[in-house]
């Protein structure tokens, strides 16, 4: 797998010179009591970077994280209530750039044991689980676009159910699809 990020499907874009990307881990939880699942959370819409979108549970790696993965956990724990001893760190997918300066590490992981999610109210306004063969599942996978900063632009979507699971999301997820999924 290589690196991705949220300008691949916008090959005309041009990213400013000497930009600083801020490091963050996002945790890809995957459940394993029965059918696999991934866990994903909406963000509250409250928050400053893409509220109200489906999103993995994570964020910035702050000074007192020993590395991403570290920020992962805390964040995951922080935001959904999953203890960090329930999870089994599976390894790390390549990073992805966003839009608004991050530079995310996908930290794909198995939770060992049933848990029942906590949404942090401030962070996450809910927190769902999707089948991971669907996520795995290339088809499932379409390119859209809307306008930002009067541009149109290109990004993957994977809706399951009411949930619209698009943008840095879905392209990690995508991803992910290419190199283990179906066709």
């Amino acid at each position: 797998m290589r690196p991705s990020s949220d300008f691949d499907l916008n090959p005309g874009t041009v990213l400013p010179e000497g930009r600083k990307l801020r490091p963050a881990g996002v945790l890809m939880p995957i459940l394993c009591d029965g059918p696999a699942r991934l866990i994903l959370t909406t963000r509250s819409s409250a928050l400053k970077h893409h509220p109200g979108q489906i999103a993995f549970p994570g964020g910035k790696q702050d000074e007192g994280d020993a590395d991403v993965i570290a920020a992962a956990l805390r964040e995951a724990h922080e935001e959904i209530g999953l203890d960090p001893a329930n999870v089994e760190v599976l390894g790390t997918l390549p990073v992805h750039e966003t839009v608004t300066g991050f530079l995310m590490t996908p930290v794909l992981a198995r939770v060992r044991a049933p848990f029942t999610p906590r949404s942090e109210a401030g962070e996450v306004a809910e927190v769902f689980d999707v089948p991971l063969a669907h996520v795995l599942r290339r088809s499932a996978y379409r390119i859209e676009g809307r306008r930002w900063r009067g541009v149109r632009r290109l990004y993957y979507a994977v809706p399951w159910g009411p949930y619209y699971i698009w943008g840095a999301t879905a392209r990690i997820l995508r991803g992910l699809a290419e190199e283990v999924g179906t066709p």
